[in-house]
């Protein structure tokens, strides 16, 4: 199996919001990633699973806002999103799951 564990670890999921679907436009995917990894981690994890050659990797973490939750007040958790740029040519269908 060529798909090592650590791979499913660093990339979560796709991310599949308006946002997400622009950027598609312009040959970039948007996956949910650990907030650990790191561009280089990334780029690996994208070539491996899904095959494909990855231009560059951009990354944004969003911070976890604080909400209530059943009266108590509670933290979401922040949030690490990476913009991978694939090269001409290559796509990713985030459509059909994993």
């Amino acid at each position: 199996m060529s798909a090592k564990p650590e791979h499913y670890d660093v990339i979560r999921k796709p991310v599949i919001t308006e946002k997400a679907t622009m950027a598609s436009e312009s040959n970039a995917v948007v996956f949910e990633v650990a907030i650990d990894s790191n561009k280089p981690q990334i780029k690996e994890a994208v070539e491996a699973l899904f095959g494909v050659k990855v231009k560059a990797v951009n990354t944004t973490v969003t911070k976890g806002k604080a909400k209530r939750f059943r009266g108590q007040l509670g933290k979401r958790n922040d949030v690490k999103k990476a913009y991978v740029t694939l090269e001409e040519g290559n796509t990713i269908d985030v459509t059909t799951g994993l």
